[in-house]
């Protein structure tokens, strides 16, 4: 008698099933690639600074007020022989300065060149407790972010002043540049950035231009706040006149304007915050000004001279 169950089927021909062991290693080596490339772009190994963006506003700056308390915080920073490294520039920088304000400061500028900017700034924020945007429109104000010709050679129509922030390396013994000329030890240089020199201290390299910025900013008076202290700082930086006056007033409107609406490289700014900055803190200095008769400065040309004495914060870290 036969058996009734089915004869085994043989085996032995069937293929084996296909290894999953190469796709397992084919699928690591690509998530290890791609961990290797985000580490690389994180750390602004692959395609320069392309993901760079703006240090954070810390905080939205109210549009002044014209009023009694605003009119002396302006007053104060105003006042000559207050221990403030004070700009005084010639009466041809005057005049060719003023013909700057008014007009929007509209500039074209690609994204990309201001990336290199941005560690810089915030760097400067936090070693020197000056707000970044106050920092950020003075490096406009002064050269158009670093794009005005002669930025990074030779020194400017008065032939006194030079580099992304137009510091006075003429006005010695002790200049304005040797004063805050070694701010940037006090924190890490970034590691690249263009325009970085080989020597250092230079007029002529970002970072330490705009870290010798943020220090004599810090030693005027300047803060996180954009308000009268802020502008008196930007009214030292510049000088004690009445081009000093449109310039501060530019400057803190420019800075107020980016912390309402987003920092923006080719905006100009706002005349109605203009106006608003001057009522406020430009117009009572103004008004000081002509009521006090013009003296001798003692520069022939240029901006800024040196301090009669130490500035109230001693310059930080000296």
């Amino acid at each position: 008698m036969s058996d009734p169950r089915p004869a085994p089927t043989p085996q032995a021909h069937l293929p084996l099933p296909p290894s999953e062991r190469g796709a397992w290693l084919l699928a690591c080596a690509i998530a290890a690639l791609g961990l290797a490339v985000l580490a690389a772009a994180l750390a602004g190994l692959l395609g320069g600074t392309a993901s760079a963006s703006p240090p954070p506003v810390l905080l939205v700056a109210p549009t002044p007020v014209a009023g009694r308390a605003a009119a002396a915080s302006a007053l104060a920073a105003g006042a000559d022989g207050a221990g403030a490294i004070v700009a005084q520039p010639s009466s041809a920088q005057q005049g060719l300065e003023a013909g700057r304000f008014g007009d929007g400061t509209l500039v074209h500028i690609a994204a990309h060149w201001m990336e290199g900017f941005y560690p810089i700034y915030a760097s400067a924020q936090r070693t020197f407790g000056v707000n970044w945007l106050l920092i950020a429109s003075i490096h406009m104000q002064e050269s158009a972010f670093s794009t005005a010709p002669g930025t990074y050679r030779g020194l400017n129509f008065a032939h006194c002043c030079g580099g992304p922030m137009q510091f006075n390396v003429t006005n010695g013994p002790l200049t304005t540049w040797d004063l805050v000329a070694n701010s940037y030890v006090y924190a890490p240089r970034p590691a690249s950035y263009d325009h970085r020199t080989a020597s250092h201290p230079s007029i002529y390299d970002d970072f330490d231009a705009i870290m010798a910025a943020a220090h004599l900013l810090s030693a005027d008076g300047a803060g996180y706040a954009l308000d009268g202290t802020a502008w008196g700082a930007a009214y030292d930086y510049y000088g004690h006149d009445a081009t000093g006056v449109a310039y501060a007033d530019e400057v803190l409107a420019r800075a107020i304007g980016w912390s309402q609406h987003g920092f923006c490289i080719n905006c100009g700014v706002q005349t109605s915050l203009v106006e608003a900055v001057q009522a406020a803190y430009g117009a009572p200095v103004l008004a000081a000004l002509e009521r006090t008769p013009p003296r001798a400065t003692g520069t022939a040309t240029g901006k800024p001279r040196a301090a009669r004495s130490r500035p109230r914060h001693a310059l930080r870290g000296g």
